[in-house]
């Protein structure tokens, strides 16, 4: 049995946002799940020891909107290892938005959806780059897929699908198949706003609050956002996830926060990266994001981190995502960047500074130690025993 454990935490954040931050300065985690979590805990057993130096513990961040493809590639900006970069930036955990969206060629053949949703999921089950979980095997819906093809790629495990870009006629011809998704426990998103891509149609809300999907994607654009009082529609007229995200309308995000708060419906506000697309690649893309909200937005950055946490976890159906006993131990250790006034990562984030990374863990394994992509933490953390 591994046992990793983290001491002199200085500010403990659940990811959750009833909970905000925790009265705790110790993780003990065993075979990569937290076992503990408390005051002055006795650590001397640890196979791996962590001294965070009185810095910010979080939970690993989660990009609920990621367009991997196969691998560690992104065709759409011949890059790769994008993935593993992005744990730089502290994700450790991503939810697909379709392969089939950005794969080359992208078919439109019900086999070939289905055969590309399983195919994708089996591959990501066995395949971390960099210790990240992706959880992929989004399938593209797509005229001419029926029942039986949606209860086979249920039995195989496909938990996602996505309305948006299929050769549909119009949202009224998908609205049977976002059902029959639902029906076989899959999680629908849906394209929102402009078109993003050539070929592609505009979605607009009357046409999102018809098809009832679970989760508007970049409701605030990817990259171009509904218009307010389309917004306004679907904040109080829906109850499906408001996914906010890097690639999309700042304005409109904070518009967002603005109506969340006025509908008290924050439990249902999330953040992707909408990422790599023509916006790029950005390993920074969900920090950056949860800096912009809190900064810009006035919301208390532990509850800008749950947007990309916790709830993420919650609607999507994810086992990390909160620091608790029993979970899996995805964390993220940071602190105000060198040169900023703030004094710890929190103030920073309020204040729009992009914390310094020190220490990413997945399963309770240390995937990086000082972030390639973060600026430069004040104090930087460290780990012995391993």
């Amino acid at each position: 049995m591994t046992v990793t454990a983290i001491k002199n935490i200085g500010i403990l954040v659940s990811g959750d946002l009833k909970k905000g931050k925790l009265d705790a300065d110790s993780i003990i985690c065993e075979n990569g799940v937290i076992s503990k979590i408390g005051q002055k805990l006795n650590v001397d057993k640890a196979d791996i020891l962590i001294d965070a130096k009185n810095t910010t513990v979080t939970p690993g961040l989660i990009d609920s909107h990621c367009h991997t493809v196969f691998g560690d590639y992104t065709p759409r900006q011949k890059q790769v290892d994008f993935l593993a970069s992005y744990v730089h930036g502290g994700v450790t955990s991503v939810v697909t938005a379709s392969e089939g969206v950005h794969a080359p060629g992208m078919p439109h053949d019900p086999i070939a959806v289905k055969a590309f949703a399983i195919a994708t999921l089996k591959c990501f089950q066995n395949f971390r780059p960099n210790g990240m979980k992706v959880n992929g095997g989004s399938v593209k819906l797509e005229p001419g897929l029926t029942e039986q093809d949606f209860k086979e790629m249920a039995d195989c495990g496909v938990r996602y699908a996505k309305y948006g870009f299929g050769a549909y006629s119009g949202p009224a011809e998908g609205q049977k198949d976002v059902g029959m998704a639902q029906k076989y426990g899959m999680i629908v998103m849906a394209h929102s706003g402009g078109a993003s891509l050539p070929g592609s149609s505009p979605i607009d809300h009357e046409a999102l609050i018809n098809l009832g999907v679970d989760v508007c994607g970049h409701i605030n654009g990817g990259t171009t956002s509904l218009d307010d009082d389309g917004l306004e529609q679907v904040v109080r007229d829906t109850d499906m996830a408001l996914q906010v995200v890097q690639a999309g309308n700042l304005r409109s995000a904070l518009h967002i926060l603005k109506l969340a708060e006025k509908y008290d419906v924050f439990h249902r506000v999330c953040i992707g990266s909408d990422t790599p697309t023509g916006t790029g690649v950005i390993p920074l893309g969900v920090i950056k994001t949860i800096c912009e909200l809190s900064s810009l937005g006035k919301i208390k950055p532990e509850d800008c981190i749950a947007l990309a946490t916790g709830n993420n976890s919650k609607i999507f159906g994810l086992a990390t995502g909160t620091i608790e006993e029993g979970k899996p131990a995805d964390l993220l250790i940071c602190d105000a960047p060198a040169g900023s006034v703030a004094n710890n990562a929190l103030e920073a984030i309020q204040r729009g500074d992009i914390p310094g990374i020190s220490i990413v863990l997945s399963d309770g394994q240390v995937q990086v130690n000082r972030s390639r992509n973060s600026p430069l933490a004040n104090r930087l953390s460290t780990v012995t025993g391993q």
